[in-house]
């Protein structure tokens, strides 16, 4: 076989390991979401409360376990992030719980245009050859198109992850901003056939473009949390 001509992390991330959350687990992670939420800057009454909780599959990477999740709130916001924690084993219970928290107003119900609903934040990064460093990217979404089975991460066509459906939904991790190349998110059906695609940056250089015209003002957000790819 021959040499790599492009090193990168590939299927860096354990894949799901576990159940969507229910239960008293499920009600333990909700706890520590929410509490995220309360730490957000800004005016917090005017994001109201959050309704049902869509969890998504976990993904482990560097020790860690990830559980995204996101709900919508009563006055139309939607708040998304993620429940981290080092998991448990024979001897102890999962421990060293933290959460990131981030909110938009650009949701899937007022883009119906959109294919693919992703939010995505850093979580770590890789040293690669000649300096050059990749963005490690937790990922999680859900397709807006039917006939989907399993998600992907390609970076300049190279799938670096992939994470089959579960309750219709995904969870990625995997490298980003690379050597100038950037992430994408596929969706593809039981055969293998692509049904949609998004990257990461879809309109940011429309929202660029409006920045610099004024018209658009920026969200204020916790520390650290990265911000919705729509928004």
């Amino acid at each position: 076989m021959a040499p790599e001509q492009r090193l990168v992390p590939r299927f860096a991330a354990e894949p799901p390991q576990e159940q969507l959350p229910y239960g008293r687990w499920e009600q333990r992670l909700r706890e520590e979401l929410l509490a995220g939420a309360l730490r957000l800057d800004g005016e917090r009454e005017d994001l109201g409360k959050p309704g049902a909780i869509a969890w998504h599959p976990d993904r482990s990477w560097h020790g860690y376990t990830y559980v995204p999740a996101s709900t919508l709130t009563s006055t139309g916001y939607e708040l998304f992030g993620y429940v981290r924690f080092l998991p448990g084993d024979a001897e102890h219970e999962p421990r060293e719980f933290s959460a990131r928290v981030d909110f938009t107003d650009e949701t899937a119900e007022r883009n119906p245009d959109w294919t693919l609903d992703l939010c995505d934040e850093a979580i770590g990064s890789w040293r690669g050859e000649a300096g050059a460093v990749a963005t490690i990217t937790l990922v999680w979404g859900r397709p807006l198109v039917e006939g989907g089975v399993v998600a992907t991460a390609e970076l300049a066509g190279l799938s670096v992850d992939q994470c089959a459906l579960v309750d219709g939904r995904f969870t990625l991790i995997a490298p980003d901003d690379y050597r100038h190349d950037l992430l994408e998110v596929a969706l593809y059906d039981g055969k293998g056939r692509e049904l949609a695609r998004e990257s990461l940056y879809a309109g940011e250089d429309e929202d660029e473009d409006e920045g610099d015209d004024g018209a658009v003002g920026s969200e204020t957000a916790s520390p650290g949390a990265s911000s919705d790819d729509h928004s």
